[in-house]
């Protein structure tokens, strides 16, 4: 049975657990700013700065997120030319977790992967805490959306003016394992194959998976109950945004899950244990179950036993699901 409201927010003040930053790296020199190009849907590029090579940042305002720049990271293929607007690159989404950014996946090894060479990655920004979730806001809806912004404003600039094309596939770690889940679930035909690793994947579950998801939208101050509202009053929008409730709605397409089991694995000091990757496997192995419930036609599950919630292993699991996603996009 779900706690009460008051006892979750007893909970509040411990159940705070942060997802682990990217990893260091330097900052790349500033180069100047260059106002560019308005588009309708309610966002408009109003700068572009080329961080290294193939890596280029948008900085884009959203009407979505009350008229407030965000910014956008693109890891562009060979020959990419956004002037050129016949090109329509097949576009891999990679989505950060809870206390991360849009730079987030920048510190693993992406850049140097000769198959996306050939895609346009795009790696946006969602928000320390976003949950890449449209707010409930009190029934009020508003600023912040990020659903809206990712899936309605951005993917229409991407696609006229950035190399962007329909043939998309969708992939991140922990609140964006979350994510890529929910946005292949809730927006049929948007992506052609998910991947998610360590991937809050039924907030649900129990108990502790709710005051846990809590205590991450409780972070920087914010209200819990402005994303999705109480878990019991407004559980409808809950279940709208939890993956195992959704579950019939990807089952035709490949689905790619992994977690650890929060022991110490291969890139862990002996003796580590995370609660956090523990309660994240449980959720995937309990949405892995729903997905054979409802007929999945292709799911991959990659439940690796030892390992916590660290970048060694969503690097590793990256590399292990690009077959799955490259095929469902045509790159060989």
């Amino acid at each position: 049975m779900l706690l009460s409201r008051i006892g979750r927010q007893v909970l509040l003040a411990t159940a705070l657990v942060l997802t682990p930053l990217a990893p260091a790296q330097a900052a790349p020199s500033p180069t100047p700013a260059t106002t560019v190009q308005a588009a309708p849907r309610g966002a408009e590029v109003v700068a572009v700065k080329q961080v290294a090579d193939r890596l280029t940042d948008l900085t884009v305002r959203s009407q979505a997120l009350g008229g407030r720049t965000v910014n956008v990271r693109l890891l562009t293929p060979d020959g990419w030319n956004p002037a050129d607007r016949s090109q329509h690159w097949p576009t891999f989404w990679l989505l950060h977790g809870c206390c991360g950014d849009y730079t987030s996946w920048s510190g693993t090894d992406i850049a140097k992967i000769p198959s996306l060479h050939k895609v346009l990655v795009v790696m946006p920004e969602a928000g320390w805490n976003g949950w890449y979730s449209d707010w409930w806001n009190y029934g009020a809806g508003g600023d912040p959306a990020w659903e809206t912004f990712h899936t309605v404003e951005l993917t229409h600039l991407l696609e006229h003016g950035w190399g962007a094309s329909s043939n998309r596939v969708v992939a991140g770690l922990s609140m964006g394992g979350q994510g890529a889940l929910l946005y292949a679930a809730r927006h049929p035909g948007m992506f052609r194959a998910v991947a998610a690793y360590s991937g809050s994947a039924h907030p649900l579950l129990n108990d502790e998976s709710v005051n846990r998801i809590m205590g991450f939208f409780a972070g920087q101050g914010n209200d819990p109950l402005r994303v999705w509202g109480d878990p019991v009053a407004q559980r409808s929008i809950w279940q709208a945004h939890d993956p195992y409730y959704l579950a019939h709605r990807l089952k035709s397409l490949p689905v790619y899950l992994s977690c650890g089991d929060g022991t110490a694995g291969p890139f862990d000091p002996p003796g580590k244990t995370d609660s956090l990757e523990a309660d994240f496997n449980r959720q995937n192995h309990t949405l892995a179950a729903q997905l054979e419930q409802a007929g999945a036609h292709h799911l991959t599950t990659n439940f690796y036993g030892p390992g916590t919630h660290a970048w060694s292993y969503w690097q590793r699991e990256l590399h292990a699901s690009l077959p799955i996603l490259l095929q469902a996009l045509n790159v060989h």
